[in-house]
């Protein structure tokens, strides 16, 4: 059986008819559906370019197949393109497919209305957040805020299956039907590689000097990078001395650059640009003392899961499921620099607090090692494919084909 599955991630097309990726989602990542389907149709936007990017994952082959759609960018290019969105999606899904959206999403929105047969949700993010005062700068963002909100609470009620990358936060805001078969596991990836061999140490005494780090897209101002540094000057006057490094790129970033100038943090402050994920990412972690992630909305942030591994202490805002990873003395309301610079110098003020953090979150991190999401993911999807064509259960007893196992 084949899954049809949605995806925003926008994709790139070349002449060859090869579809690649800068920004996430390459074929190992679809891979992981195939434990339990035969293969993955990914439907996707896809802009056609004359030729590999430099640094460019493949996102199709080894039974992976891209649905391609007409390339937009925001709500006003959606509108633009919807008529053709919508005839392109005519074909997306064939009889005797299962259908998986991950959501919110305008394009699971659009499928989603042409499905009659049972399908599955995977929920990723929260509209109630992203389109939250200061989390977006879009004209319509309280409309689009209402009916994102409005759209995923009737997605998860008519869904046969719902899975949902917290454990309870957006389970509580968008609850699934009675009698759907319900999952929890994150969209992380994370082998072997990706976890220190041991919590950090004791210092013996509190930081001066201090290194940040954090990552995050700067396609949006969701991850709140200017929160963190209108933080620094107050560390500063705190007698913290810290400089920070982001990784990550985006339109924000000349806005943030221009921010760090006003605030004269000329050398403190640094933008990495984008990352390629895995090894090059952690080297940043390596090197810092401190994660901060200062989010205006979150889902349950990946980037956050993986600077625990690398036993990385950590202070981030209190939005989606960043409570299921940190403790309350770890957390600040997002969009206020006073608190977050009060929740920094109290961590960095005492070496025996960030010794137990690495500790505590490196213990947190493993429970989403690749080993044990894999299980959860593999039985959520078994599930959907019993219910997308229960006369068949047998086919998914250890797997499509017997392959999962």
């Amino acid at each position: 059986m084949r899954l049809v599955v949605t995806t925003e991630q926008r994709y790139l097309r070349t002449p060859d008819g090869r579809i690649w990726t800068t920004t996430g989602a390459p074929n190992a990542f679809w891979q992981r559906y195939r434990a339990v389907f035969d293969g993955v149709r990914v439907v996707a936007r896809c802009a056609d370019g004359p030729a590999r990017p430099s640094g460019a994952q493949r996102v199709d082959g080894d039974g992976v197949e891209v649905h391609p759609l007409p390339h937009y960018v925001g709500p006003l290019g959606y509108l633009r393109r919807l008529p053709r969105l919508k005839r392109a999606l005519r074909a997306a899904a064939e009889p005797g497919d299962a259908v998986l959206l991950r959501v919110p999403s305008a394009l699971g929105s659009l499928l989603g209305k042409r499905i009659r047969e049972p399908f599955g949700l995977e929920v990723v993010g929260d509209p109630y957040d992203v389109f939250a005062p200061g989390a977006s700068r879009h004209p319509l963002r309280p409309l689009l805020r209402w009916w994102f909100t409005r759209r995923l609470r009737a997605q998860c009620r008519a869904a046969s299956a719902v899975s949902y990358v917290t454990e309870k936060a957006l389970q509580e805001r968008y609850p699934a039907a009675p009698g759907a078969v319900t999952a929890a596991y994150s969209s992380i990836q994370l082998d072997a590689d990706a976890f220190a061999e041991r919590p950090r140490k004791d210092t013996g005494s509190p930081r001066v000097l201090l290194r940040l780090v954090s990552v995050g897209s700067l396609e949006q101002p969701y991850k709140g990078i200017d929160v963190l540094i209108e933080a620094l000057p107050r560390l500063a006057a705190a007698g913290i001395e810290a400089s920070l490094v982001h990784v990550g790129d985006g339109r924000c970033r000349p806005d943030l650059e221009r921010l760090v100038r006003e605030r004269r943090l000329g050398g403190r402050v640094s933008f990495a640009g984008a990352v390629p994920p895995g090894a090059p990412v952690r080297l940043f972690l390596d090197d810092a003392d401190l994660f901060v992630l200062p989010s205006r909305t979150e889902g349950l942030p990946r980037a956050l899961i993986e600077a625990m591994a690398r036993g990385l202490p950590a202070v981030a805002s209190r939005v989606g499921g960043v409570p299921e990873l940190l403790g309350p003395a770890r957390q600040v309301p997002p969009g206020d620099p006073a608190a977050l610079a009060r929740a920094i110098t109290a961590l960095a003020a005492d070496p025996a607090a960030m010794a137990a953090a690495s500790a505590l979150n490196l213990a947190r991190a493993r429970t989403y090692s690749a080993e044990t999401l894999a299980r959860r993911r593999a039985d959520f999807y078994r599930a959907l494919r019993v219910l997308t064509a229960p006369d068949r259960v047998e086919e998914v007893v250890g797997g499509a084909s017997g392959s999962a196992d």
